[in-house]
């Protein structure tokens, strides 16, 4: 199998890579300052959840459209013109930001922002994760997927860690930062290639004559709903994330528990980046090999722990440090299931099966955060987090007895899009 560094010789995988993490970079620094603005704005830790419901909404609304999109149009051009629509939104950002100092603008401002940014990202992800196959051999997916897992989680240390930096000078200039790396991203996605044989129109994936129709675009939904490996992999992050949203809250951490200020909470924000980080170069040294159905679920139960001990301290070292523990075990979570999707996924469907695992994975941190804003509201910050914490564990019980075909898969090279029948017959035969 060729190494990391083999497949970073290839041109099309450097400007991918690089392309993903001038992207990540900006969108992180505007995630993170967006909240913060929000919160030093009202004071309401339930305004930091209707943000993320801002940015949840989008993503459902268009989880079927965005797949087709993937499918039928050129995945680079769809990707990269989306990308632009980030660049708008913080270019919006700026200009509101510089309003606030002259003490105009409202909240609801911000919210269209975060409803902008949904948008955008809901249409970005099918057709950006789609890109990656098409560009490497089968053999060498894994690899690439865990250089592009290091590089996504790396921008999740300098986005935030920079963000808080430069928010505590302006937010207007974060913003201004994150939209000159966005427009770096897009001509480098556009410069991206596919290896030999592969061509990127709609004939190849859809077929021939073949129109978008509502039927195509639930093909994705179908697809999933009968591989119980896809829907095991996807479903289980999905609840985790829901129950296990203590980012959202961090801000709130930070200022009412913590009691630190801007820099240091960019800090707090980028620890999950750390963990996820290390973990990510890890994995692209060692990537898991053996038990990948076993690992998955208890990394998902290591991340609920994490979790819980990140809402009953109150100390700043031991919060950074449970946010890196459970984010490192997300990584490996984000890396088999990276890994395992689109090795049981038809080539010619994946992007509509990308576009679900957008909702089910992406949109669920949006709607994850107001989960977590509305706990707080009732519960109280610490336990709104110690109880999606403990959720989390008892999810990753539950699934281990659900979903055995999930906790039998012992190698990667089992997987593939004929596997689920084989279940079926086998279970037929028994």
């Amino acid at each position: 199998m060729s190494s990391a560094l083999v497949v970073l010789r290839q041109r099309s995988v450097r400007r991918y890579l690089v392309s993903t993490a001038a992207a990540s970079i900006g969108i992180n620094i505007v995630i993170t300052a967006l909240f913060k603005q929000v919160f030093d704005i009202t004071g309401d830790a339930f305004d930091i959840g209707l943000l993320g419901l801002a940015q949840f909404v989008p993503g459902v609304l268009l989880a079927l459209p965005s797949g087709v999109a993937a499918d039928r149009f050129d995945r680079r051009r769809v990707a990269a013109g989306f990308l632009a629509v980030r660049l708008l939104c913080a270019g919006g950002l700026v200009a509101f930001s510089l309003g606030v100092e002259r003490g105009e603008g409202a909240v609801w401002v911000l919210m269209l922002a975060a409803v902008g940014i949904g948008t955008a990202d809901a249409m970005i992800g099918p057709s950006n994760r789609s890109i990656l196959p098409s560009m490497v051999t089968a053999e060498d997916v894994p690899r690439v997927v865990a250089l592009w897992t290091a590089t996504f989680t790396g921008s999740s240390i300098v986005g935030p860690a920079a963000s808080g930096l430069l928010y505590s000078v302006d937010p207007a200039l974060a913003y201004a930062v994150a939209a000159g790396l966005t427009a770096t991203a897009i001509p480098l996605l556009l410069g991206v290639t596919y290896r030999d044989g592969i061509v990127d129109t709609a004939d190849d994936r859809l077929g021939a004559g073949q129109r978008p129709s509502l039927r195509l675009a639930l093909e994705g939904l179908v697809f999933i709903r009968r591989s119980p490996v896809v829907l095991a992999a996807i479903s289980l992050d999905l609840f985790a994330v829901l129950f296990g949203g203590a980012v959202a809250l961090i801000p709130v951490v930070a200022s009412d528990r913590l009691g630190v200020g801007d820099v240091a909470y960019g800090w707090l924000r980028a620890a999950p980046g750390v963990g996820a980080a290390l973990m990510a170069l890890y994995l692209a040294m060692r990537p898991v090999e053996r038990r990948v159905g076993p690992t998955l679920l208890w990394v998902v139960a290591i991340f609920g722990a994490g979790t819980v001990v990140f809402g009953a301290t109150t100390d700043y070292v031991v919060a950074f440090v449970a946010l890196v523990v459970l984010s490192g075990a997300d990584m490996v979570s984000m890396f088999i299931r990276g890994t395992l999707v689109p090795l049981a996924t038809p080539p010619e469907q994946l992007g509509r099966v990308s576009a679900v695992e957008g909702v089910f994975i992406g949109a669920s941190n949006e709607l994850g955060a107001f989960e977590s804003g509305l706990a707080a509201r009732y519960l109280g910050v610490p336990w709104a987090i110690m109880g999606g914490g403990v959720a989390t564990i008892v999810i990753a019980g539950v699934f281990a007895v659900a979903f055995p075909s999930l906790r039998r898969i012992d190698t990667f090279a089992e997987v593939t899009p004929e596997m689920d029948d084989r279940i079926e017959v086998s279970r037929s035969s028994g």
